[in-house]
Order: C-alpha cells, then sequence, then structure tokens
C-alpha cells in the first residue's frame, strides 16, 4: 500500500529537532510520523543535501507553457467556452490535442466545470437602481424592517426548458454575470401567482389570471389596483398589524401614477 507523500513544509519539520540534537524516537512521536519515514528524510538529507524528488521520468506533456496560458484565457474570457471550441481553435494555429488533455489543464488551473445558475436578466440602469436602493436603507433599524409588506407576482411556466450548461469558474465567482445565464419570461403554458411576505412569516398564495376579467387584454393598473384592494389590508393584519409599508418592484402596474396615488390614499407607503 502507498503512503502519502510529505510535503516540503512536513520534511522541514524533520530536520530542524534533528540539528536540535533530538533522537529518532522524541521526533516520531513529537510528529506522528512512521520511523521509517523520518529515517529515510534524515539519510537523504545527509547524502544528498536535498528534500525535494528527484524529476521522475514518464511522457512529455503533449502542451506547452504558452498552449496552457491559450486554454486558460480562452476559458477566462467567456467561462462558457467548451473544451471543443478551445480544441477547435487550437487546432487553427497548429496545436493538436485532445479533449481530456484540455480539461486536466482546466483543472490544474483550478477552473472546475459547473452547472450555471440561471438569474433574471437586469439591466444595467436596474443594477444602479438596486445598489442604490441598498446604500440608502443599509442602516435602518431592525424595527423599520418589521414593518415593512413585500409584495410580488409571478409567472410559472408549466413548459419551461430545465436545460442547463456548464461554465468553468473558480470556487467563489458562482454569481459573477459572466458565469450565469439569464432567464427572461415567455407566453404560453403558465400561471400567475402573488404572494406576500414579512419578517414574521408568509401571507397568501394567490394564483391569478394575468388578464382583465372579460380577457380581453392584459392586467392593467386598474386591475391591479383591485387585486390590492383585496389582499393587502388583510395579510398586513394578520403579518404587521395596523401600521405598515408595502414594497414592490418597478413593473409599470406598480408604478402607474393612478397606482401611486391609490396607495397614498390608503397610508401604505
Amino acid at each position: 500500500m502507498w503512503s502519502k507523500e510529505l510535503y516540503m513544509q512536513e520534511k522541514g519539520s524533520i530536520i530542524k529537532p534533528r540539528k536540535q540534537k533530538k533522537n529518532m524516537p522524541e521526533i516520531v512521536t513529537v510528529l506522528g510520523v512512521a520511523k521509517s519515514t523520518v529515517w529515510y528524510i534524515l539519510r537523504k538529507k545527509e547524502s544528498t543535501g536535498e528534500l525535494s524528488n528527484a524529476e521522475r521520468p514518464g511522457r512529455p506533456r503533449k502542451t506547452t507553457v504558452v498552449d496552457d496560458g491559450r486554454i486558460i484565457s480562452m476559458v477566462k474570457r467567456n467561462p462558457i467556452t467548451t473544451a471543443n471550441q478551445v480544441n477547435n481553435t487550437l487546432q487553427e494555429i497548429g496545436v493538436s490535442i485532445s479533449k481530456s488533455t484540455i480539461k486536466r489543464r482546466l483543472h490544474e488551473s483550478i477552473s472546475i466545470g459547473y452547472t450555471a445558475r440561471c438569474k433574471p436578466l437586469i439591466s444595467l440602469k436596474n443594477r444602479k437602481a438596486r445598489l442604490d436602493f441598498a446604500k440608502k436603507h443599509l442602516k435602518k433599524p431592525a424595527q423599520f424592517w418589521k414593518n415593512i409588506l413585500w409584495t410580488d407576482e409571478t409567472k410559472i411556466n408549466l413548459n419551461q426548458n430545465d436545460g442547463k450548461r456548464k461554465v468553468r469558474r473558480r470556487r467563489g465567482e458562482t454569481h459573477d454575470p459572466k458565469n450565469t445565464t439569464s432567464s427572461v419570461k415567455h407566453c404560453g403554458g403558465s400561471e400567475m401567482a402573488w404572494a406576500c411576505m414579512a419578517t414574521s412569516g408568509t401571507g397568501t398564495l394567490v394564483f391569478i389570471d394575468d388578464v382583465t376579467q372579460d380577457r380581453s387584454s392584459p392586467m392593467n393598473s386598474e386591475v391591479f389596483r383591485d387585486r390590492l384592494s383585496a389582499q393587502i389590508q388583510v395579510n398586513a393584519d394578520k403579518l404587521i398589524g395596523r401600521l405598515f409599508i408595502i414594497q414592490m418592484d418597478n413593473d409599470p402596474k406598480r408604478t402607474a401614477k393612478a397606482t401611486q396615488e391609490f396607495i397614498k390614499a390608503k397610508k401604505w407607503n
């Protein structure tokens, strides 16, 4: 059975107590290393003056340092690049290697293949608005957040394409925009659900139609206000109490002048 090879730091920790005139049993006891290992390291140091292993024979690498740099650079520029695409690019410049070799080089650079996280497509304008909102409310006390009623609705696609794509990234780069794929809403085969929540818990989950009652047009500000009238006060009384603030996103139905005046009249802001 093969034993684990010691790191240079561990080998150095064997030499140091020997220089301090400690005997073999003391070194073995303190470091918890086999006696034969300690004897081998000491003998090697005395005979060669080196602790590092001699270069082992083997098949030469198929790639040069420049080739390795090209492989890593292509994946860094576009983490969704596949091994096939890298291979095709290298063949164009006369470098012929297998996909397995490309994957090994990427693993050596700590670039591991993961499934890309799917996140909503957010414009730069909205990213800035979200960052400004976070900075503005950064130092709000805990009691402020206890009075917030968060509301939103989502379209649940019944025939959602759940295909996945691989992305090569380093640990900790899960949500970097270049390591994610974008999802957008589309029509057909879906249900619209509305819900709210507060720090004390979740409110009612309501399935609604994303159209007017006569199904003549998409849900507009007027229909949206009817939904708020039916659900907001009931859930707020249950989760928060009489005084609360309603928090919504910037959907056109919510930012419409009529909706804002309605919320102001209800004193929900």
